[in-house]
This record gives structure tokens, C-alpha cells and sequence, in this order.
């Protein structure tokens, strides 16, 4: 691999802004980004954007800020637009006609009556052959590709003939793009053989694909595939690139989670994978809850707190006893978002109306086994002091009680009194959170409803 690798590697990532960022576009700039960077390389930013009446100046924005938010610290300032560059195109169309690599060709057009000149590169119907250093040694026989139409006039050039001329003018060595590519690349040799533009060095990365197998698409998935959904749904930069970096390649070894400099440091493009790789969310939300785990003390915070300010009033002294709490049950700050709007931490900051049908346990056959359990725990915790109002000193005193009595018929009302809810952290947890005072004041409050 090493004696292929030009001098002065030279990569190019080229999307279109005709649609919102896809994923798998989002993979192929990171391995670009990867490959480039490990070899003292440049990736240069371009925008194929040909297609005058789908490509938008949102969709352009939209994949700026996306590669801005996953660290893809390449230079985005005026970059370089294929709509801005006809000039450049009328030139190597000049060529091709003054050399005769390329003719005029006068086409029927839908309407009846009607011809219209196109360019057309004259084939030389041969057999090529190229290295894909993903994929080994690729042959193509040319002779089905016909004269294939280059350009709709000297001022109009199509998809390949832009790709070719930019690639060249760009000094670009390395093409690492997908696989779909590889069905344009005999196209593309042809037009550099023709303006005698070196060929790059081919890597075309497998395909993105569902659970099922099938390719990844806007038509079916929506906007599951954009960038921006993940961004909006309050996935971390760091986790997203670790998992794109894992489809469709893989480091060895047991080592998962990898920062970007890691992951450029360990970068082979020999190892990624022929084959598809499957886009598993279960996967990327396990990624993304191990980097939440692991976010600095302040930025953890910063993140939580923004999301709580939306609702909730509440003191520094509570904010650093639920913070762990938080962060055990959310794999992403979207799901956080969704809990302060559902109320699902409400019983943190306020104080509940618990429902009395609520308060019984299970096994309990009438009101008065909870409103007793109650009182008798009320009785146990008024007088242990505010320093004293601990979880392992609660449970110590409570813990004994509740064996007797049988731990549902205790510890479910006391649960239930503290957060009105059946699902929350334990009862020692939320005493030792809501301190002496408002613990004591919302179990009085379930005793008197019952």
C-alpha cells in the first residue's frame, strides 16, 4: 500500500445539495477525513452542484454544519462550486472536440419535431483495468457503455465530465467514495485518458444498509437517514463518528470506544469491508450512552441543565444528587428532553399529587395496610437530623421495618408518596434526595389522601 501512496496525498469530498446530509455521505467524508489526515494529506470540499433546480443554498448549509458538528476540521471558506466553474468545463470539451476524443451529436428530443446537439465521447471500446485498493483489481469491458453523452453543449457539462475535470484541476490522488461509484469509474478513465488527466487511486466503501439488508434511503426511511435528525435528536458528535467509523470497518482487537484521534491513527483504508455495512441504532445508542458516561464533569452538566432550565427551578445542592441519576436512564439528551416535557423527573423539583389507588401495594387488601406502613416510617425518620438524611443511613433504619413488614407493603407507598409514580428511583434514593423537610411533608400529605 505504502509504495501506491503518491507523495502528497490530495482527497476530495464532493456532495451534492440537492437533499439534507445523508449518514452514509457522512460516513464516506469521515473516512476521507481518516485516510487524509494519517497521511499528512488534504481533503478539499467541493459542491457538485450541476443540478441547478435541485441543489439549494439550505441543503448546501445543512452539509457545512453537519461536517462542522462530527470535527471534520477541513477549510469550508469559499468552497469550490461546479455551477461557478463553466468556463473551466468549455475548455477540456474544446479539447476533446479538437482532439477527437469527443463529437457533436445531433439528438432526438421528446418533443415531436425537435433535435437538439449533444456531446458525446467516442469510445475506444476496450478493456479497462484499474486497483481499487478496497475491492483489488477491477476489469471492464467498455464496448456496452457506448458513446456515452459527455455534455448537453460546450456551456452544459454532465455529471462525469465535471467530476473528471475537477478531480484533475484539483490535483486530487485518492477517489474514496461509494460503491456506487464504481459503475462510473470506467466513465471517468475514459474522459481522463481523452484530456490526459492522470488516474487517482480508486476506494470504493460498502454500502450503508437497514437491519433487513436493503439500502439505506430517504424514500423508505425519511429523515432517519439525515445527519440532522441524529443532531436534533441530542446525539453527541463523538459518538456518531466512533459508530460511522465502525461501519464498514474495524480496527481489531476489543478496544470500541476510539476518539477521532484514535480513530485516525488506526485508520487502515485495507480493512474496510466489501460487503454492506448494517446501520444497527441499537448500536449507536449503546455508543452514545458509553460517551455520555464518559463527558467531562462540566460539559455533562451544561448539557442536562440545559434541557432542565426549560421547566424547572432548582438549587445547585439537588442538581449534583440527580445528575448521575439522569445520566443512568437517558441514552441520549433527546430522550432527556422528551422526559422534562412528558414530567418524568417532575417529582425532583415538585412536589406530586399521588392518585390513592396508586399508594396500595399489590398484595394489600385495603387502604389502612398503607396509610400504617406510612405512619410507622414517618415515625422512624422525623427525628434523624438533616446531615443524618443519607441513603445508607435510611435504609439501615428503614431496611428492618420493611422485611417485617414486607417490603412491598412498605417500600411501595413510600415510593409512590415520594415521586407519584410507579416507576422511579428507589425510596432511599428519593429521600436522601428530597432532604428531611419535603420528604417528611409529602409522606404526610399520602397518609392524609389515604
Amino acid at each position: 500500500m505504502s509504495e501506491n501512496i503518491p507523495s502528497k496525498i490530495i482527497t476530495r469530498f464532493p456532495p451534492s445539495p440537492t437533499g439534507w446530509f445523508h449518514i452514509g455521505n457522512a460516513r464516506t467524508a469521515l473516512f476521507n477525513y481518516f485516510f487524509t489526515k494519517k497521511n499528512n494529506g488534504t481533503l478539499k470540499f467541493r459542491l457538485e452542484d450541476t443540478d441547478r433546480e435541485r441543489s439549494k443554498p439550505e441543503y448546501a448549509d445543512d452539509i457545512v454544519s453537519g461536517l462542522k458538528w462530527l470535527g471534520v476540521d477541513i477549510d469550508y471558506t469559499n468552497p469550490y462550486k461546479q455551477s461557478e466553474n463553466g468556463d473551466k468545463y468549455k475548455k477540456y470539451l474544446d479539447l476533446m472536440l479538437k482532439n477527437g476524443s469527443a463529437y457533436i451529436s445531433q439528438e432526438e428530443v421528446k418533443e415531436e419535431g425537435q433535435r437538439a446537439e449533444v456531446i458525446r465521447i467516442k469510445n475506444q471500446n476496450k478493456k479497462i483495468k484499474y486497483i481499487d485498493i478496497i475491492r483489488g483489481e477491477i476489469e471492464v469491458d467498455t464496448t456496452e457503455l457506448e458513446d456515452f453523452v459527455i455534455a448537453k453543449s460546450v456551456t452544459e457539462p454532465l455529471y462525469h465530465l465535471a467530476v473528471v475535470v475537477d478531480d484533475f484541476e484539483m490535483g486530487v490522488t485518492h477517489v474514496i467514495r461509494g460503491e456506487d461509484g464504481i459503475y462510473n469509474t470506467p466513465r471517468q478513465i475514459l474522459i481522463q485518458e481523452a484530456i490526459g488527466a492522470p488516474r487517482p487511486i480508486y476506494a470504493h466503501m460498502p454500502f450503508i444498509l437497514n437491519e433487513d439488508r436493503s439500502k439505506l434511503s430517504k424514500r423508505k426511511q425519511g429523515e432517519l437517514v439525515s445527519l440532522t435528525y441524529y443532531r436534533n435528536a441530542g446525539y453527541l458528535p463523538e459518538a456518531m463518528v466512533n459508530f460511522l467509523a465502525f461501519c464498514g470497518w474495524n480496527p481489531g482487537g476489543e478496544q470500541e470506544i476510539l476518539s477521532m484521534t484514535e480513530l485516525i491513527e488506526k485508520f487502515d483504508i485495507m480493512k474496510v469491508q466489501k460487503s454492506g455495512a448494517i446501520f444497527n441504532k441499537e448500536k449507536l445508542l449503546w455508543f452514545n450512552k458509553e460517551y455520555i458516561k464518559r463527558l467531562p464533569a462540566e460539559r455533562l452538566e451544561r448539557e442536562i441543565t440545559a434541557r432542565l432550565d426549560k421547566k424547572y427551578t432548582y438549587t445547585k445542592e439537588l442538581l449534583n444528587k440527580i445528575i448521575h441519576i439522569i445520566t443512568e436512564r437517558i441514552n441520549t439528551f433527546g430522550e432527556l428532553e422528551k422526559y422534562v416535557e412528558t414530567g418524568e423527573f417532575d417529582y425532583f423539583f415538585i412536589a406530586p399529587k399521588p392518585v390513592k389507588e396508586m399508594l396500595i401495594w399489590k398484595k394489600d387488601t385495603n387502604f389502612s395496610i398503607p396509610k400504617n406502613n406510612l405512619k410507622k416510617v414517618l415515625e422512624m425518620i422525623k427525628d434523624i437530623s438533616e446531615a443524618d438524611f443519607t441513603e445508607e443511613k435510611l435504609k439501615t433504619i428503614l431496611m428492618p421495618k420493611a422485611e417485617e413488614l414486607g417490603k412491598g407493603s412498605v417500600l411501595w407507598p413510600l415510593r409512590v408518596a415520594l415521586s407519584g409514580r410507579d416507576r422511579s428511583p428507589d425510596p432511599f434514593t428519593l429521600l436522601s434526595i428530597l432532604g428531611r423537610a419535603e420528604s417528611l411533608t409529602r409522606i404526610q400529605t399520602a397518609i392524609n389522601l389515604l
